[in-house]
């Protein structure tokens, strides 16, 4: 381990330091397991591993957030709307902790402005903010338990963004939606990738997307799944009447 690297993680073990009194202000409590934190904030980038060879960063607290996100907003949706059925519950969950909703609530707390990387942080994409929360919400279970990961999510996620009614109208998917919509009415669809290089630096997909054989909306990304939402996303609204009488 480098000596830039044993000093960064040497300012970030101390409670006075900037790190853990930025930390303290978005938590709202003083956290006991300061490793967890330090490593919450630890892009892969850095390359560190500790004395049996296993790798520090984020990643893996992402694995624990994630499943306390979905535990606590399960709950709590069970217990705001009782004649919620399975299919329901599930779908009003995963508008809640969609990842576009995920890197909302990152920006929100600015939580890449404590990440340790050896990437500029103008380089990353949009998902490593949702990435940061999910790590943050994994490090305070395995910290404080369930009551204040519990806590944690009421205060950041559930009181301030979560409206049931405006839930239930709030499109996660526009293809799902697209493709439930042409199944009801036996219209034939297809997504064709017409196009994948540019003059981009980045690789770029093209799709266009026809409704019974006619090309109805086109769109470009630099993944095939984001350039075919958003395909979806431009013939929903050319054809929001029909579609929202319907679903």
């Amino acid at each position: 381990m480098g000596f830039e690297i044993l000093n960064i993680l040497k300012s970030r073990s101390s409670e006075d330091g900037d790190f853990f009194l930025q930390l303290r202000k978005i938590l709202g409590f003083k956290p006991k397991k300061k490793s967890l934190y330090i490593k919450a904030f630890t892009h892969r980038s850095m390359n560190i591993k500790d004395n049996k060879g296993n790798a520090i960063n984020y990643e893996r607290l992402e694995f624990v957030g994630d499943a306390m996100l979905s535990a606590v907003i399960a709950a709590y949706l069970f217990s705001q709307v009782p004649h919620g059925d399975e299919g329901y519950l599930t779908k009003m969950r995963s508008k809640v902790v969609s990842r576009e909703h995920l890197n909302e609530l990152g920006k929100d707390l600015n939580l890449i402005n404590l990440l340790v990387s050896r990437i500029p942080n103008s380089s990353f994409g949009n998902n490593i903010h949702g990435n940061l929360f999910e790590a943050l919400v994994g490090a305070i279970y395995l910290d404080r338990g369930y009551k204040y990961c519990e806590k944690f999510i009421h205060k950041n996620v559930i009181e301030p963004y979560v409206d049931i009614e405006k839930l239930e109208g709030k499109v996660i998917s526009y293809k799902s939606l697209l493709i439930e919509w042409c199944q009801k009415e036996k219209n034939t669809f297809d997504y064709e990738v017409y196009e994948d290089t540019g003059n981009d630096q980045l690789k770029h997909f093209s799709v266009k997307l026809s409704i019974n054989d006619k090309v109805v909306s086109k769109a470009r990304a630099t993944s095939k799944k984001k350039a075919e939402e958003k395909a979806s996303k431009r013939a929903f609204f050319a054809f929001q009447r029909q579609i929202t009488k319907l679903i």
